[in-house]
């Protein structure tokens, strides 16, 4: 299971290194970068990642709009990365534009995949968010007893 928040610095080839608790977790040595939600990227093991897209491909209509806008936006900027010796993977370019990833990054595990975001944006992202948080949170109080 992959989980914990962590913070690193892309160096100046757009490379991030992968925090170990999540390498140790990791089989084998390759991750699926996309773009996610939110200005994020998401990270998928490679078995995860099959799942996943098969499931949106079965899913959606080449015929219908919104179904290419998230195939657009989802399955066609994938990458396959490979996790380096040294545990960073290379972001390509266009993944690091849209996430707008500038120096230092979050990285968040989150069970089955793995969300990367520029620093400044998460913490706004966090911020404007806080009110839907609360709201969320009341809801599962409602169906989750400690």
């Amino acid at each position: 299971m992959i989980t914990g928040e962590y913070r690193n610095s892309l160096d100046e080839k757009g490379r991030l290194l992968v925090p170990s608790r999540i390498r140790a977790e990791i089989l084998g040595s390759v991750l699926v970068v996309t773009q996610g939600v939110d200005r994020c990227l998401w990270l998928f093991p490679p078995e995860e990642w099959k799942k996943i897209s098969d499931n949106v491909m079965t899913s959606t209509s080449m015929f219908q709009a919104g179904d290419r806008l998230v195939l657009r936006r989802f399955i066609a900027p994938a990458q396959e990365t490979e996790i380096d010796k040294t545990g960073r993977i290379n972001i390509a370019p266009a993944l690091r534009d849209y996430a707008g990833l500038g120096r230092e990054a979050v990285i968040l595990g989150i069970k089955n995949y793995i969300e990367v975001w520029d620093e400044s944006v998460y913490r706004s992202y966090l911020a404007d968010k806080e009110p839907e948080f609360q709201a969320a949170a009341e809801e599962l109080g409602k169906v989750i007893t400690l």
